[in-house]
């Protein structure tokens, strides 16, 4: 009589980068084929519903519910070849009593009862229960072999990379992260991308037959190969840009200021562009703050970049309009909570001295400081100027 599970065949499915900022981190699944019962599954952990109860509420708290399920595997793998997804598979070396175990496993997880669980964009995703529930059936074989091993990357370091397509939602992740995703990881917490699990498994070595060990991928195949370029190696070094935005901003700010008695360009582009940036700062600062104290995206917690990015720049939105059209009193205040401003961005800068801090947000320092000092530096000439014996423009002190 056939030994129970030899008529399964198990391989790892890894599904390449999609368009979507949800599929730029790339997709795996278990292939489960089963010559008993001629039957296909692909178990998919990366189940989700916009329509799902409460889905808005739950993704802004940090508690958004994924699913797992049995899919039908050739017609999946048709669905991500149509979307111009790279396939490929891997064919694993797991005993039948190990293929068994895990196709119960998997069937066991599907129901309906035990689908639903708590996704964490680094920590406990589509790849890492993909990883737990093989490294599940292999005794710890896969953590044992990779958790010691460093990776020489972070969360961050790879977030940037794959995230290059759109510098806009590139930039916003750069800025909502904190310094949990700084720390060095190692192989094993990098299988929280697909790809790189596809890659490290390639080096996990399991006993074979006769007590020796084997490799645990047995074969390889590519079943369909995307046109899309990949995503680079490594994030671009793209600080340089940042810090010219920045140095535009704030030195169109300081001109405006300089001249805002004489001109009514001046004002107007004073009213606007002070206003507008000290909007987005002071909202980008209470998103940042609401991310570290009300939610449970632990990959936001301890943001330094809250010296930059203050809720403190809100009232500023306000203020510099109505200093910028003649209000004296809001002039004075507006010059006052900038300089406040800006004291914080010069004290995150010099946060960095301090020793165990390691986030890496040098372009979002190099985009906010200057464009803060500028507005300040507008605004304080701006106080000076009206206060100079008929508008001159002559500084007193």
């Amino acid at each position: 009589m056939p030994e129970r599970g030899s008529e399964l065949t198990i391989s790892l499915v890894t599904m390449g980068q999609g368009d979507a900022v949800y599929e730029r981190f790339g997709h795996n699944a278990i292939w489960v084929h089963d010559t008993l019962r001629h039957r296909d599954l692909q178990y998919n952990y990366g189940l989700f519903d916009f329509r799902q109860e409460n889905f808005i509420l739950r993704f802004v708290q940090g508690r958004m519910l994924y699913a797992m399920g049995g899919l039908d595997a050739a017609a999946s793998m048709a669905d991500y070849a149509a979307h111009n997804r790279s396939i490929w598979v891997q064919e694993l070396n797991l005993t039948p009593a190990q293929r068994a175990d895990l196709r119960d496993f998997l069937a066991w997880n599907a129901l309906p009862e035990n689908r639903n669980y708590r996704y964490d964009y680094y920590l406990d995703n589509c790849s890492t229960r993909v990883r737990d529930a093989l490294d599940r059936v292999l005794g710890g074989r896969i953590r044992s072999s990779m958790d010691s091993v460093a990776a020489g990357t972070t969360f961050r370091f790879h977030t940037a990379r794959l995230t290059t397509n759109d510098p806009l939602m590139f930039t916003g992740l750069m800025l909502g992260l904190g310094e949990p995703v700084d720390r060095p990881i190692s192989r094993y917490e990098e299988m929280f991308l697909p790809l790189a699990f596809r890659e490290h498994i390639r080096s996990i070595r399991v006993p074979g037959p006769d007590g020796h060990e084997i490799p645990l991928v047995r074969s390889e195949q590519t079943v369909y190969l995307s046109t899309t370029p990949d995503s680079p190696a490594a994030p671009p070094f793209w600080l340089p840009w940042y810090l010219l935005i920045g140095v535009l901003l704030g030195g169109l700010c300081w001109y405006c200021g300089q001249r805002i008695v004489s001109s009514g360009g001046a004002r107007l582009g004073l009213a606007v562009a002070g206003g507008v940036w000290s909007f987005l700062a002071g909202v980008a600062g209470l998103v940042l703050a609401g991310l570290w104290l009300l939610t449970d995206h632990t990959a936001a917690y301890r943001n330094e970049n809250l010296f930059q990015f203050s809720p403190l720049a809100l009232p500023l939105a306000l203020l510099v309009p109505l200093a910028a059209y003649g209000r004296d009193r809001a002039l004075r205040a507006g010059r006052s909570v900038a300089l406040v401003i800006v004291l914080l961005g010069i004290a995150g800068l010099f946060f960095k001295l301090v020793p165990g801090t390691r986030q890496v947000n040098g372009m979002l320092i190099a985009l906010a400081l200057p464009a803060n000092l500028g507005l300040w530096l507008g605004l304080r000439d701006a106080v000076r100027r009206r206060v100079s014996p008929a508008g001159s423009g002559s500084p007193t002190a």
